[in-house]
């Protein structure tokens, strides 16, 4: 039943299902290789005439940009027959309009590069001549391999593809060391009666040509999305704290796994929080060595005995903090964990900040009146108010009555008043006083 409603669905009807090579057309009919493209703007009206290069993807990883010279009605999931050096070869088209000039400027594709040309859509006999070139694959790899080890050359081919007319075939090899391969293309040339070509791959790319499914269950990485492969380094792995068993690290490429990157990013961000793992932890009966750390579930591990689980106990890297300052400080705690008691007293008490719990939140408070300084007694209302000169003396003498510095200071300020109003010498006759030790000036 879901085929039939797939095929239903499907602008080609069935015919347009069974040519979906690898889910390019977009009807959801085969599973999404790593060369599919979507195009988003398929429904608008006029976006696949306003660009005249369409995109034509071939076997496993290869893929070419040719110009519509003839200004064919294409569509994606197209097969056409495009220019090859030399003769034709055949293709199917994977995206058309605006998209492809985004996806050119995304395989760093130069302005100045040659476009070649499409002929023509793929007619019944082209598409004969192509099934018959590509049934002929398998045995060509098994020969050619033979033919390399006959000549002792250290080099694996992995992979043939032969061009649409059949007059052509590219071989993709691996090696580790340079390689003179003029002696096997000519060999092949007149073993085969075909123009050849040689490209080498990564270990990576084989794996990705080749498929396959994962530890995981799912299918390789390198096979379903990824185009770009990124070195992986074992440190990756050492931050992940994986075990550094190599038949556990290595993927069917017999290389890192490409996944040991994905979350390396998120390991390093959340160990920088952490207390260092080098640090032993001292209590009054035994000394804790470090053994494990889940770094995303915040769980620091200790052991009695270095590199071997004995005694061991869990703590939080707030609880660790803790510890090592008083190992700095002399300290020896009892023991590493802490009661539960302790432990509640630790915990902070929920505390609704924003008063989103509150039911009186949105009632106006009302504003509570100040309270006078002398012990919050206010003033009868029919009191009159002090006087200026009041303020002003209150002003001047801060001090409260019952301060004994400050009566002294009033004391002294009013003898000074007294004596310069009875004529006694005041601060300017002090000034033209003279200085003990000196002489009188003379008259």
């Amino acid at each position: 039943m879901k085929d039939e409603l797939t095929h239903d669905l499907l602008p080609g009807g069935e015919d347009a299902c069974v040519a979906c090579n690898g889910g390019c057309c977009g009807g959801g009919c085969a599973p999404r290789s790593q060369l599919a493209s979507y195009n988003w703007l398929d429904d608008i009206p006029g976006g696949a005439a306003d660009f005249d290069i369409v995109e034509v993807h071939f076997k496993n990883t290869r893929r070419g940009f040719y110009r519509n010279s003839m200004n064919l009605p294409l569509q994606q999931g197209d097969w056409v027959a495009v220019e090859a050096s030399p003769g034709h070869d055949i293709g199917q088209v994977a995206l058309t309009g605006k998209l492809v000039q985004l996806q050119m400027k995304r395989v760093h594709l130069r302005p100045d590069a040659e476009i070649l040309r499409i002929f023509r859509k793929a007619r019944p006999v082209d598409m004969e001549r192509y099934e018959e070139a590509k049934a002929r694959e398998t045995d060509t790899m098994i020969r050619s391999r033979q033919i390399a080890a006959d000549l002792g050359l250290k080099m694996k081919i992995g992979d043939v593809e032969y061009q649409g007319d059949g007059n052509k075939a590219i071989f993709y090899y691996i090696a580790d060391e340079r390689v003179d391969f003029r002696q096997l293309i000519k060999v092949l040339a007149d073993v085969f009666k075909i123009r050849v070509e040689m490209k080498q791959i990564g270990a990576r790319q084989e794996a990705g040509r080749i498929g396959g499914i994962g530890p995981c269950g799912r299918a390789l990485c390198c096979a379903s999305w990824m185009t770009n492969f990124v070195s992986v380094a074992t440190s990756a792995a050492r931050f992940q704290d994986i075990s550094l068993n190599p038949q556990k690290l290595a993927g069917q490429c017999a290389k890192l796994k490409c996944c040991i990157n994905f979350e390396v990013d998120t390991y390093v961000e959340a160990s920088r929080k952490l207390p260092l793992r080098d640090v032993p932890l001292e209590t009054k009966d035994a000394v804790y060595y470090h053994f494990k750390t889940d770094v995303l579930k915040r769980e620091m591990s200790y052991s009695t005995v270095k590199n071997q689980p004995e005694n061991v106990v869990t703590l939080s890297p707030e609880r660790v903090l803790e510890v090592m300052a008083l190992n700095r400080n002399g300290a020896k705690p009892d023991k590493l964990t802490l009661d539960d008691d302790e432990r509640r007293v630790e915990q902070k008490a929920f505390g609704d900040i924003l008063g989103q719990d509150s039911i009186s939140r949105f009632d106006k408070k009302k504003k509570k009146k100040k309270k006078s300084a002398a012990q919050g007694q206010q003033a009868p209302k029919d009191a009159m108010p002090p006087s200026p000169d009041k303020r002003r003396g209150e002003r001047r003498d801060p001090q409260p009555q019952g301060n004994a510095n400050g009566r002294r200071r009033s004391q002294m300020k009013n003898n000074h008043e007294h004596s310069r109003r009875n004529g006694n010498p005041g601060q300017e006759n002090r000034k033209n006083a003279p200085r003990p030790g000196s002489q009188p000036p003379q008259q």
